[in-house]
């Protein structure tokens, strides 16, 4: 998937965890193998060269499909899994893999953890007893700072933006490079639906993401523009933020 995965586990390590933990890493590699854009081999791939068809694939390509087409649907085609034309489901896949990996580790008794799959977080239980998660959103106009601190328990967090990777993010309804603000950070609780979101917000704009986000429930946002301001919802899980 083109990224850096790593596991924050609070619990102790009973062997069932740490089996676990090798569960969860061979399933992230799974992933990468069935749906990497950057591996000419991956059943992805090949898919989106006619080489299979879906029912060729690992069940898995179909309930991401699946997912993706929900996501489209609730963000108004602001998510999509072809950009451009070209089959892509990378705007949920990392969410999806990311959350099913902290699922692994709860069945195996691991309640209390952070599972990053390239700066976007599924986090359950607690940091400490008492004592909940805290995340730094980095600021995406002032490299070394952060705009916000986000706490919380059993939370999904989920940031989009052009700090790390440039333009990458394309415009649904054009197949150009969405014109979106300096980043837009998604919370939720599941990873799957926050990662997506995270997505459609920054294709949509500033304007329409804040929008967006006051008419749904259980999603809460933050909005950095290319001007340095900084908007979040009321619920948004972190103090006011101040420029």
């Amino acid at each position: 998937m083109g990224t850096v995965f790593s596991f924050d586990v609070r619990d102790r390590p009973t062997p069932a965890v740490r089996d676990a933990l090798a569960e969860a890493v061979a399933w992230l590699h799974h992933v990468d193998a069935v749906f990497s854009t950057y591996r000419r081999d991956s059943e992805i791939s090949r898919l989106a060269r006619g080489e299979l068809t879906v029912s060729d694939c690992p069940p898995e390509v179909a309930d991401v499909l699946g997912l993706c087409e929900a996501a489209a649907a609730a963000t108004g085609g602001w998510f999509t899994h072809t950009p451009g034309g070209r089959l892509d489901p990378s705007g949920l896949v990392k969410g999806w893999a990311t959350e099913r990996a902290s699922q692994i580790l709860y069945d195996a008794g691991a309640h209390n953890t952070c599972v990053n799959g390239g700066g976007d977080l599924q986090l359950r239980g607690e940091a400490a007893p008492g004592a909940p998660w805290r995340v730094g959103i980095a600021h995406p106009l002032r490299p070394g700072q952060l705009v916000a601190v986000v706490t919380g328990r059993d939370l999904a967090v989920a940031t989009s933006g052009t700090a790390e990777r440039g333009h990458h993010i394309l415009d649904p309804h054009t197949g150009l490079p969405a014109v979106g603000p300096a980043s837009v950070t998604v919370t939720g609780r599941h990873l799957t639906t926050v990662d997506a979101c995270a997505t459609a917000l920054f294709a949509m704009g500033p304007e329409a993401a804040r929008a967006w986000t006051l008419e749904q429930d259980g999603y809460e946002s933050l909005v950095v523009t290319t001007a340095d301001d900084v908007w979040q919802s009321e619920g948004f899980p972190a103090p006011r933020s101040v420029k």
